[in-house]
């Protein structure tokens, strides 16, 4: 029988083409799951009752659990950045546009980026794991036969405390790291307080602070719903709840960088030359 030609590559791609569709399929239903899960979110969030009490008791978690972890590494990331920058303008003799500087790296980009890695991997991982928990141990299918919305008392309270504490937390690290940064330029320089804050905010626009607000609203949202989302459809027993913990943090890492590489397109195309 006469072999007709290409059949041999045909049927490898063919082959190749069919162990490929499973997986198709399976990242296409998991994209379809997470779109539900989003738009579930708005549906409920705009619909009373509201669990007032809930929101605040995860707002102090989110955010007051958070201030040690915050302030240590906004200090340790001004100090640090300064000590950085200074051999490099000390070159040009442009040490005293150090506070300039420093307050552009930390306000437009550092703040923001620093606050929600380490409420990814602080808060996040904390919500995987809870919920997963609840999940795998039949918590939340106890909620729905008694009545309850579990959806609304656990995922909605929740992205709704990341959403609204993370801008705060944002804001609170810039501080901190600015003030780290003075205490460097202080020693060295004998800065007061006044000229090295005269300094740094003299190059910061409302564009900046307006910008670096919506970085943070749009990081801790991306937080708290992957979060949930992770430990809300948690399996496979307590191995699923690490697994539900460790792909919050990473799931929430890798999209405030995609998100982070889009927004600063959006601004630096909104900002006047």
């Amino acid at each position: 029988m006469k072999k007709e030609p290409g059949s041999g590559k045909f049927k490898l791609w063919k082959k190749g083409a069919h162990l490929f569709s499973p997986r198709i399929d399976r990242f296409s239903m998991k994209i379809y799951d997470i779109y539900k899960f989003i738009l579930r979110f708005f549906k409920e969030a705009f619909v009373p009752p509201y669990d007032f009490k809930e929101i605040i008791r995860q707002c102090y978690y989110v955010g007051y659990k958070s201030l040690v972890l915050i302030s240590l590494t906004g200090f340790i990331t001004g100090l640090v950045f300064t000590k950085q920058s200074r051999p490099s303008l000390a070159e040009f003799g442009a040490t005293s546009w150090l506070p300039s500087l420093i307050s552009i790296a930390i306000i437009r980009a550092l703040a923001p980026l620093v606050t929600a890695l380490i409420a990814a991997g602080k808060v996040g991982s904390n919500i995987g794991a809870e919920l997963g928990s609840m999940r795998v141990t039949e918590q939340i299918d106890a909620m729905e036969v008694s009545a309850t919305n579990p959806f609304k008392f656990l995922v909605v309270t929740r992205v709704i405390a990341t959403t609204c504490m993370l801008p705060m937390l944002m804001m609170y690290t810039a501080f901190v790291g600015m003030m780290g940064s003075y205490l460097d330029v202080h020693s060295k320089e004998l800065t007061s307080f006044r000229a090295f804050f005269h300094n740094a905010f003299q190059s910061i626009t409302f564009l900046d602070i307006s910008a670096s607000v919506t970085r943070a609203i749009v990081f801790g949202f991306t937080i708290g719903m992957a979060g949930c989302y992770t430990g809300y459809n948690a399996t496979q027993g307590t191995q699923g709840v690490g697994r539900a913990a460790n792909s919050a943090v990473v799931a929430s890492m890798f999209l405030i960088f995609i998100e982070e590489i889009i927004i600063v397109q959006i601004v630096n195309a909104i900002r006047p030359i």
